[in-house]
């Protein structure tokens, strides 16, 4: 039987907690992450192994749940994107300081670019901020290997040890080899120690202590010691690499060949770096490169400024992807050769990302629009698919999960502070608003905030791939779990105009919304849940309302208003004939376009 399959970074790092013997596990979806928990559940259900695994409301609630199960003497896994790690830094922090007993992996994907993200922070700069070292694999295959290592290292030390792949990792595909399920037989159980898992300030500070000795020793481990990729050479160059930079080196320096000329030096654990590399490097060399993503993490551990070119020299960039051929020109000009000629690429035009055809969100949005104008309004929105919503003129400002509401709320405060008025929409999806927006909520009916709160419910987190919400009532592994009302929790919240609208009954809607802005300016905040599920996800299909043809008639007189304020996919516009038809392979029939056209060309075939 062939024991290797074709896996994604995601799902290796899935199959290598499985093999080690995880037995809880956690997330809140965020790509480039989003694929490893569906992947442990997917292993737990083939296998029918004995593993608890959940998606969690957000980041701090999955891995607090991780790190009690792991000091309980349990293999734990927590996984997130770089921002969720944001979300979870409170317990990040003390975690580091108490330690574990069974081995607890804290997965941060990266996002270098960003390619679906807020930031590009480097996972790594808060690991050395709370003090635990961090894995920085550079391939799928390599992302497996280092789940073991990482179990390994955290139990030796009985700390918290952060796994980091990229989105290039995450998302790149190899032959990755299947091996044994291990079965961890120890003694499991929470064993109470006050003076550690409920320590006072005083038990911090010598915790604190402790915590610095375990990182000295664990910068002398010979398992995650930086190795040397071509022995054999004697060079005055050397070259430092991690992550999917070491991947792209590597090619790279066979490409030039240069494998006999210059060193090259991958490191998987980039903090705390080996102190004896560290010495070792900086008597051994006269130039060093250091090639990372995407801050200067290792350089910033090499004390001679005169021998590096990194970041902090500016001789590497200090944002953005470390793609191939920024990479070769990087080797190149360090090793003094002729890079090979690139071809240009392509001159093919773009299209900017829009919300998929039939999509309630942007129903929502252009009831919004009509409803509540711009022109006297401030839109907040928030992190999710319908983030889109800028492109439709909907969306003012967006800062992080659950901050729409806090904005809003800021708005209306300063505004009044200033005897202004203005109207104020804030619009968040309903994960998110399980994630962060419930607290913002209580915080802004306490102050007597004023504006209308639109809760964009599909009943799915769709942006990271369709993950089930409080709401849904489905776990990670398909099962049965209880239902939260989205409606229940906003009306315990003490919100006293709380009603559901359809976005795809577009004229109903609409009014629904001057309702609710009528109450808003008169007395008191107003909630508007705007509930249509999202069409990619199969669970909602039995739920949707029949579609049906849609036709553009001779009326149609070329104005691209339904294109342009409406900007579904399915409406394009014809050059040679000026006037919009429509692409029946993207149409969904859903018929919102017919009460957005101005000349009422759009109706149903």
């Amino acid at each position: 039987m062939n024991n290797r399959i074709l896996m994604m970074g995601n799902e290796a790092i899935a199959r290598g907690l499985v093999e080690e013997g995880c037995s809880l596990a956690t997330s809140y979806p965020g790509t480039p992450a989003s694929e490893i928990l569906p992947g442990i559940a997917k292993w737990k259900s083939e296998l029918s192994l004995p593993l608890h695994v959940q998606w969690a409301v957000n980041e701090k609630i999955a891995f607090e749940i991780a790190y009690a199960g792991s000091i309980a003497g349990l293999r734990t896994a927590v996984s997130m994107k770089q921002v969720g790690l944001s979300v979870a830094s409170d317990p990040l922090m003390s975690a580091a300081y108490m330690g574990v007993k069974g081995g607890f992996i804290i997965i941060s994907a990266d996002d270098p670019g960003p390619h679906s993200s807020q930031t590009e922070q480097d996972s790594r700069l808060m690991a050395m901020f709370a003090k635990v070292p961090v894995l920085d694999p550079s391939t799928p295959r390599e992302a497996k290997e280092c789940i073991a290592l990482a179990y390994e290292l955290s139990e030796a030390f009985e700390i918290p040890v952060l796994l980091r792949p990229t989105t290039r990792v995450c998302h790149a595909s190899q032959d990755i080899a299947l091996g044994e399920i291990h079965t961890i037989n120890r003694e499991r159980g929470f064993q109470k120690e006050p003076a550690r898992w409920a320590a006072t300030p005083k038990f911090r500070y010598l915790l604190h202590r402790a915590l610095n000795d375990k990182l000295a020793a664990i910068a002398g481990w010979q398992k995650t010691a930086p190795r040397l990729l071509n022995p054999d050479v004697t060079s005055t160059k050397a070259i430092v690499t991690s992550g999917v930079a070491a991947a792209h080196t590597r090619d790279i320096m066979g490409d030039l060949e240069l494998w006999e000329k210059v060193a090259v030096y991958q490191v998987i654990q980039p903090y705390p770096l080996h102190t004896g590399f560290i010495s070792m490097l900086l008597k051994t060399y006269n130039e060093i490169l250091v090639l990372e993503e995407t801050t200067g993490v290792i350089e910033m551990q090499l004390a001679r400024r005169d021998k590096i070119r990194g970041k902090m020299a500016s001789a590497v960039p200090e944002a953005g992807e470390l793609l191939p051929e920024v990479i070769e020109q990087l080797i190149a000009d360090f090793a003094q050769v002729t890079r090979r000629p690139l071809p240009a690429p392509p001159a093919v035009p773009g299209r900017r990302p829009s919300l998929c055809p039939g999509c309630p969100h942007r129903a929502s949005f252009f009831a919004i629009k009509k409803a509540i104008p711009h022109s006297t309004s401030i839109y907040a929105s928030d992190i999710g698919c319908y983030t889109l919503g800028l492109n439709l003129g909907a969306i003012d400002t967006f800062l992080c999960m659950g901050a729409s509401i806090s904005e809003a709320a800021g708005f209306y405060h300063a505004y009044r502070q200033m005897n202004k008025e203005t109207n104020i929409v804030a619009t968040i999806g309903d994960s998110t608003f399980f994630h962060a927006g419930i607290p913002a909520l209580v915080d802004a009916v306490v102050q007597d905030a004023r504006f209308v709160l639109v809760i964009l419910d599909n009943s799915t987190t769709a942006m990271t791939g369709n993950q089930p919400t409080p709401a849904t009532g489905v776990g990670a592994c398909g099962d049965a779990t209880s239902k939260v009302a989205i409606e229940d929790i906003v009306k315990s919240c003490g919100v006293t105009f709380c009603e559901i609208g359809n976005p795809y009954l577009l004229p109903e809607f609409t009014d629904l919304l001057k309702k609710a802005n009528k109450h808003s300016t008169t007395e008191g905040l107003a909630v508007v849940i705007a509930r249509y599920p999202c069409l990619v996800d199969k669970r909602s299909k039995g739920s949707r309302l029949p579609g049906a043809p849609i036709t553009i008639s001779e009326e149609c007189d070329g104005c691209r208003y339904c294109v342009k304020e409406f900007e579904c996919p399915a409406l394009e516009f014809d050059e040679q004939t000026k006037k919009t038809h429509v692409n029946t392979l993207l149409c969904t029939g859903c018929g919102i376009c017919i009460h957005v056209c101005p000349k009422k060309a759009i109706g149903k075939g």
